[in-house]
């Protein structure tokens, strides 16, 4: 087509439809871009002067230049859209020759073909089985919620800390009870059954980060953000089972009640107060000391009347940072700690020397867990890495590097079984087999980070607390088991920093904890569990 001049263009255009008269004006724009069609010595603004428009011929000269370079690219991409085209049409037409070839009877490439398609069926099956964590996670996603509610029922409210919970424990021997580290400087015990507090320990000067009960004897191990990590002992003595309530006095009270006008008298109902109104924190934030609360702030109900603990048996202070997690060694005589100081010290319990300095990580520590029946200890690093130590031999001390993730890595901890367990803020946990840890064996993709998990001994079952208030329960192979409900009557309402087991029998009760300063006690259906499952 010939290239239209500027006056011709432009009384062409104006004859035409109003449409029809942009469509020619852009078409006069593209046409009179190239350089190699336009007339030399001629300029931009010359070939336009038919044109109405108020702008400079500088201007123009710009605007045009600009639609030339785009031009440019576009003709460069149609070219290369061209080529590609053919590629595609000539490899399709040598398929299609091979494949008549292989049907005339050729066996060099029947047997190619057969190798194609076992390679083919291999891909199938390996893509299959990458994404079959995934597609059963998004189906489990749609469970109802009242199977979740049949499966998980809320047991007990621990409420008493006056700022948020980093940890919890289950004592491992009897009187079995709970134990609480909060960012509040205290630690508390509690009574499982009746939600009653026990006992207050008050002997640090920083954020109580973690607690862990001994294995055998009455002996706890808590972790601040003092710098130090504290041994002490408590005597406590559970509250006798109240007797089932008369179901004529309840109704007594009940009318007697509503005939005064009262209002609340369930025992919910009492502490349902503005206790979980908090300021919101993250999750540094308190860990070394809470003390800088908002102005104007009311304390929740502490409990201000139980016996109260303030000295240590022994106090670990070698760390140069927030120690962060402690935990005891298989048999209870030894004892490690982590912190953010970038080391994990290891310490003799009965003169609380210092016996090895674990450094290597080149962050931060976050956590630290110990086997259960070997003398095995793993310690986890905001250096996206979590670390195995081996003390089972006295003369060697070996460590293994794990890179599995992508951000901080939480928590790692142990299962009964040779497995490794590992929670990241990169939205992942990944299981780990001791006998061959270069992979994991198991992935699991969540929504949010995760926080300190905790496996169940018994069902192998993990639990995953989360930064946005959920806590989800997943089998070892990475399928996900269900979620306890969250609404404005049960569940946490702020971050769910920790959870931790208590085991019995088929009944197992699933403990959990958050910057809501409340500890959660849900009762866990496991022949429910596994029959949805």
């Amino acid at each position: 087509m010939p290239v239209e001049g500027g006056s011709s263009s432009g009384s062409a255009s104006a004859a035409r439809h109003p449409k029809q008269k942009r469509k020619a004006h852009s078409l006069s724009i593209r046409r009179t871009n190239s350089t190699e069609e336009r007339p030399p010595g001629i300029q931009r603004g010359d070939m336009l002067e038919g044109q109405d428009s108020k702008l400079p011929i500088s201007l123009r000269n710009n605007l045009l230049d600009l639609f030339g370079q785009i031009e440019r690219e576009f003709e460069n991409l149609y070219i290369e859209n061209l080529e590609l085209r053919r590629e595609i049409d000539s490899l399709n037409e040598r398929l299609t020759g091979d494949g008549q070839t292989i049907e005339g009877g050729d066996p060099t490439k029947g047997a190619l073909k057969t190798k194609a398609s076992h390679s083919t069926s291999q891909l199938s099956q390996k893509l299959k089985t990458t994404y079959k964590a995934s597609t059963s996670k998004i189906v489990s996603s749609f469970k109802a919620t009242a199977g979740s509610r049949a499966v998980c029922q809320l047991l007990k409210e621990y409420v008493g800390h006056r700022d948020g919970i980093w940890d919890l424990s289950v004592t491992r021997n009897p009187p079995v009870v709970l134990g609480t580290a909060s960012a509040d400087h205290s630690a508390l015990l509690w009574s499982i059954e009746t939600g009653k507090c026990l006992l207050r320990y008050a002997g640090h000067a920083g954020s109580v980060n973690s607690i862990k009960f001994h294995p055998t004897e009455q002996m706890a191990l808590t972790a601040s953000g003092d710098q130090t990590a504290h041994i002490w002992r408590y005597m406590v003595q559970l509250p006798a089972p109240q007797p089932p309530p008369d179901v004529s006095v309840s109704s007594f009270v009940l009318f007697s009640s509503v005939s005064a006008g009262i209002s609340h008298i369930s025992e919910r109902g009492i502490l349902s107060k503005d206790l979980l109104n908090v300021p919101i924190h993250t999750k540094t934030r308190s860990i070394t000391d809470s003390s800088d609360r908002e102005e104007g702030e009311v304390d929740g109900e502490g409990p201000c009347e139980v016996p109260t603990v303030r000295l240590a048996t022994a106090t670990l202070k070698s760390h140069q940072g927030v120690v962060i997690a402690a935990d005891w060694l298989v048999g209870g005589r030894q004892v490690v700690t982590a912190s953010w100081d970038r080391a994990a010290n290891l310490y003799e319990l009965e003169t609380s020397e210092l016996v090895h300095t674990l450094t290597g990580h080149d962050q931060e520590l976050t956590h630290c867990c110990t086997h259960p029946t070997q003398r095995l200890v793993v310690t986890s690093s905001r250096d996206t890495t979590f670390r195995l130590w081996d003390f089972r031999d006295p003369s060697i001390h070996s460590v293994n590097v794990f890179q599995g993730h992508t951000d901080t890595v939480t928590s790692a901890v142990f299962t009964v079984g040779d497995n490794v367990v590992s929670g990241s803020d990169d939205r992942t946990v990944k299981v780990w087999d001791l006998k061959n840890m270069r992979s994991p064996i198991a992935t699991i993709r969540t929504d949010s980070a995760v926080n300190r998990i905790s496996v169940s001994a018994n069902q192998r079952i993990i639990a995953l607390p989360h930064d946005n208030r959920q806590v989800r329960l997943f089998d070892m192979s990475g399928v996900r088991l269900a979620r306890l409900p969250r609404s404005n009557r049960m569940g946490h309402r702020r971050m769910v920093c920790c959870t931790a087991w208590n085991e019995e029998n088929q009944s197992c009760n699933l403990f959990t904890c958050g910057f809501d300063r409340q500890a959660i006690g849900w009762n866990i259906n496991i022949p429910a569990l596994l029959q949805e499952k």
